[in-house]
């Protein structure tokens, strides 16, 4: 058993380098158009392999899992299979696409009570998804399965320790071969600060915001206009200037808060004002289940 685990370990690892081989290829430097969409929320929207092969996005964000930090760990997908996850992110990563999991989520059943849940997290993440090598460890996509990073969208609950989850997270990458290592990406609420995220992200271990600037009526396009979405923006740019930051948009108005931007407005006035930024790192799309029905995606890429 022990011999076995030390080759999904070295698997997992060849894994990792091979990807990293492949973003290169795919992406020279200078033309690669950062789309990250979350998928995970909807059943319809078709496997996580149909996704990645749309070809519209090169960073997919696996949402969620929606109970830690008590001693107990849940993946909600949705009613997806997990049993076919793992292949399929395996797919995606043979095509250049980046994979992360997303923590949290809009359910109530996670929250870090102190340093050592945090530091539990963090061990359970890393020995079960990020390519950790202990006897007896759980992996929810399978032994030879990784994923690149944790995406942290920590919408409810306290703000308490998630800096030290963010750390203890980042800690293990002293054990991670490949020069990428673990990715720590954050999605936040678009008005600056997001209170539950501002002492993970002054760590400054993140290195991709996805700042959602929908749901929130202050900076969405549709309601407050380019000048209130800029307005954050530059506070976010301002505070995180290391960093890449994505701008959140929703791929269809589907919850009657109409807050999709239509794509020549995302064209011509949105996109060129972020893109004008030192930060600008992508857009991220909520969610494949809505670009399912859109293809806004379609647009997205040739833009971003």
């Amino acid at each position: 058993m022990a011999s076995q685990r030390r080759r999904s370990s070295a698997t997992a690892v060849l894994l990792s380098l091979l990807l990293l081989l492949q973003l290169a290829a795919a992406y020279p430097q200078g033309k690669r158009q950062n789309v990250a969409v979350f998928w995970g929320r909807n059943k319809a929207e078709g496997s996580l392999r149909q996704t990645c092969d749309t070809g519209d996005y090169n960073i997919v964000i696996i949402s969620f899992l929606s109970v830690f930090g008590h001693g107990k760990y849940w993946l909600d997908l949705s009613g997806h299979d997990l049993r076919d996850v793992g292949a399929d992110i395996r797919h995606c990563q043979s095509k250049g696409v980046y994979m992360l999991l997303s923590i949290g989520g809009d359910g109530y059943q996670y929250s870090l009570p102190s340093s050592k849940s945090a530091a539990d997290v963090a061990e359970n993440l890393y020995y079960s998804v990020l390519g950790g090598d202990r006897p007896g460890a759980f992996h929810p996509f399978g032994d030879d399965t990784i994923v690149n990073g944790v995406d942290f969208f920590i919408d409810n609950g306290p703000a308490d320790h998630y800096d030290d989850l963010a750390n203890r997270i980042n800690d293990y990458n002293q054990n991670i071969r490949d020069p990428i290592g673990i990715m720590l990406t954050a999605t936040v609420r678009c008005s600056y600060p997001d209170p539950r995220m501002k002492a993970a992200l002054d760590t400054k271990l993140f290195r991709r915001i996805h700042v959602r600037f929908y749901d929130d009526p202050s900076c969405s396009y549709n309601h407050a206009g380019l000048a209130g979405v800029m307005a954050q923006w530059n506070k976010w740019s301002a505070t995180y200037p290391d960093g890449q930051i994505f701008l959140g948009v929703v791929a269809a108005n589907l919850t009657g808060k109409n807050d999709m931007v239509a794509v020549g407005e995302l064209r011509d006035k949105l996109l060129p004002a972020v893109q004008n930024t030192d930060t600008y790192g992508g857009v991220m799309l909520w969610n494949s289940y809505y670009d399912s029905l859109t293809h806004y995606g379609r647009y997205v890429k040739d833009l971003a």
